[in-house]
């Protein structure tokens, strides 16, 4: 066995990554603290084709070294946009037509993996301590939960980020209901 070369993983060049066809999808991150969650929410997401990230509240913006650390050229990819609040972001996101889920315990919420959406989707994900604000909460159209059977019941947003995004890339592909 051996691992593929760049040349056989056919890696696409930053103009090649602006000029593809996203997924229909867009990450808000609503007050992360970490610059090293936020890097690789952009990793992520240039991995699969996000279309893009809302930075809202203090969550930190690139350009920045501890950003890039992680992003690793990632922040050069996926389109951004900061936003004072998230409810600004939210409430932009509706007006052009997305369907907006918080990834947060709640009541009501929809276990990730009984989730489909064929329509342009916006999934919030909050800080690291608290979660989704509450205020943000009132806003979105519903909220999706990642099933865990530990005695923890909370996962580091970067990770959250990697199990959601790929369900609604590839899991909805599997379910018939892909983007």
């Amino acid at each position: 066995m051996r691992k593929l070369s760049m040349d056989e993983l056919q890696r696409k060049t930053v103009d090649d990554f602006k000029k593809a066809d996203k997924q229909k999808i867009v990450v808000v991150l609503d007050n992360i603290r970490s610059m090293h969650n936020v890097g690789s929410v952009f990793r992520t997401s240039d991995a699969f084709l996000i279309e893009a990230i809302c930075l809202c509240g203090f969550t930190p913006q690139p350009p920045h070294r501890d950003i890039n650390k992680t992003a690793l050229g990632a922040t050069e990819t996926v389109d951004w946009i900061y936003y004072n609040t998230t409810n600004d972001a939210i409430i932009d996101l509706k007006n052009r037509g997305y369907k907006v889920y918080a990834i947060e315990q709640v009541e009501s919420s929809i276990s990730l993996e009984q989730f489909g959406c064929n329509e342009p989707t916006a999934v919030v994900f909050g800080n690291e301590v608290d979660g989704v604000d509450d205020e943000v909460l009132k806003l979105v159209d519903g909220s999706i939960e990642i099933p865990q059977l530990g005695m923890k019941h909370s996962l580091n947003i970067s990770v959250a980020a990697g199990i959601v995004l790929w369900q609604l890339v590839w899991g909805n592909k599997v379910l018939g209901t892909s983007l």
